[in-house]
């Protein structure tokens, strides 16, 4: 046995597409959870979920992906929920994503 071996790697697809599924749809929920937050925070965001999705084969356009996400075409939700991003909300995610160039 490969000692090095992710154990992510060992769930089912149908278990981590039932895992996607459920962040995708607790995000849909917590429209409080500002991409920019989320960008800060944890490096990703639901538009990165939208890039991930095309990355793994999805044939949308990068549009037709996001609206999968955000549960309705990304314009509608950036109206409906979107605040504007301050100055130390940037600074954050600028020094988040860097980390993920770290990986």
């Amino acid at each position: 046995m490969n000692s090095n071996a992710d154990p992510l790697d060992s769930l089912d697809d149908a278990q981590a597409a039932a895992a996607f599924r459920r962040l995708v749809r607790h995000l849909r929920h917590r429209h409080d959870a500002q991409n920019i937050e989320l960008m800060g925070l944890a490096g990703f965001c639901r538009n990165c979920l939208a890039d991930w999705i095309r990355e793994a084969g999805y044939e949308g356009d990068n549009e037709a992906a996001r609206a999968v996400i955000h549960g309705m075409p990304s314009a509608e939700w950036k109206e409906r929920f979107q605040s504007p991003a301050t100055p130390e909300q940037l600074a954050r995610m600028e020094a988040s994503v860097a980390k993920n160039a770290q990986d």
